[in-house]
């Protein structure tokens, strides 16, 4: 028995030494080794970049939107930047340090305060997210992996789990940063005096929507409905994915310039001059975008708001609710309190507004009827909320656009397009 139990520890020693030795010859490095030798080709790969990279960065409370970036990497742990924040940012290098850690992973950490932190910044005042979290972005980033030819290096935030990729820029691209080019008239699609917009390529025609606030472009017409995030360069703007139509890829459009008294845009794609235009109507109506509003706010029994208040002939609260003491938004909360009417209200110190009903039809028109109001009106609202009644119950209607996956849309009137409100659901 005693002889029996002996063997049996002896063969179980044996077994777990044979294990331990197939185990060590799996990696001839130890783990430390194995993860120095990953950050240094990293550090190498990012250093050696004769001209610098090219990043963008997908915050994670807006997600489809792309920041642009230019980073230039040295091997004192000092990185050079520039960023499409704002005019500033863009024509200002800024220099801060940089440090390749491994935290599990391998990691690239901005450790002080740059253009990177903006997005993440925790005061919502900076970068218009949330209080504490900013737009969920992050300053340290997982290296999640490098292409073959070391060209393009993706990452993922740490803590909010923003996506950012790094691609090798160019010596011309790398020289318009330091030379500080920048060139911002593509926000100048603001001063069309129509919602409407056409751009024509010489090869094809197409509605064209701008969304400043999402940096997102929509590009269709009946053949093709193109949608992605757009960034500012210093030549123009550039597409975070290629459009291509008609035996063409465009990537985004250089050479941006603004005429205001001709109300026409001018810009290249390709090498050649391609023009964006002010229209009443669009090339394609989008028949349900009306009903899909009202309903997303059924839904979710809840409301729809503006803070712009309605925008006209080139004004933004052309109806001045801004000056109403206490003036929050204007808002538009569909069959309030199951009444069968619309509640279309100013929300101040206290809310009121008038009672509409909506028609949609088959042709992407929604009409509005007037049904009274809600609650008291004060005297010195009565010339504003006129005003409203007025604008909602024009007889030709109101096309709906969506402007983004998040529940947004601009309501844009069919008389002559150049009146329209941005509605965001609450």
């Amino acid at each position: 028995m005693r002889t029996n139990f002996y063997l049996y520890i002896f063969l179980t020693a044996l077994c777990f030494a044979a294990c331990k030795k197939e185990d060590d010859n799996v990696f001839k490095q130890s783990p430390d080794e194995r993860i120095n030798e990953v950050l240094s080709t990293y550090s190498t790969t990012l250093t050696s970049a004769e001209y610098g990279w090219k990043g963008l960065v997908y915050p994670s409370a807006i997600s489809a939107v792309p920041f642009s970036f230019y980073f230039k990497f040295d091997t004192a742990n000092r990185v050079q930047m520039y960023s499409d924040w704002d005019s500033s940012t863009l024509s200002v290098m800024q220099e801060s340090s940089y440090r390749l850690k491994a935290l599990q992973q391998p990691c690239l950490l901005f450790d002080t305060y740059n253009y990177i932190h903006i997005l993440c910044d925790p005061d919502a005042g900076i970068n218009g997210g949330y209080y504490g979290g900013g737009l969920l972005s992050d300053f340290e980033f997982i290296l999640d992996g490098m292409s073959t030819d070391g060209d393009t290096i993706k990452l993922t935030g740490r803590l909010h789990g923003s996506k950012a990729v790094l691609v090798k820029a160019t010596s011309k691209e790398a020289q318009d940063y330091y030379d500080r080019k920048r060139n911002w008239d593509f926000d100048y699609s603001s001063r069309f005096l129509t919602y409407f917009k056409k751009l024509h390529t010489g090869k094809g025609d197409y509605d064209i929507y701008i969304n400043q606030q999402y940096k997102s472009i929509k590009i269709v017409n009946a053949n093709v409905k193109f949608s992605a995030g757009y960034y500012f360069t210093p030549t123009g703007v550039a597409f975070d994915k290629p459009f291509t139509d008609a035996g063409e890829t465009i990537n985004g459009f250089e050479d941006v310039s603004w005429s205001e008294d001709n109300q026409l845009m001018t810009l290249k794609v390709n090498g050649r001059v391609v023009t964006i235009n002010s229209d009443k109507k669009p090339y394609i109506v989008d028949s349900t975008a009306g009903s899909r509003w009202y309903n997303a706010a059924i839904n979710a029994a809840d409301y729809y708001y503006s803070d712009a208040g309605i925008h006209v002939d080139g004004q933004d609260d052309y109806y001045n609710f801004k000056s109403i003491s206490g003036f929050e938004y204007l808002l538009y909360y569909p069959n309030f309190q199951s009444s069968g009417y619309d509640f279309n209200g100013i929300m101040e110190n206290s809310y009121y507004g008038p009672a509409f009903k909506a028609k949609f039809s088959t042709s992407g028109i929604t009409t509005f009827t007037y049904g009274g109001t809600w609650y008291t009106i004060p005297d010195y609202s009565s010339t504003t909320i006129s005003n409203i009644v007025t604008k909602f119950t024009e007889s030709t209607g109101y096309y709906f656009v969506q402007t983004s996956d998040y529940n947004t849309y601009d309501m844009v009137n069919v008389k002559d397009a150049r009146s329209w409100i941005s509605w965001q659901l609450f």
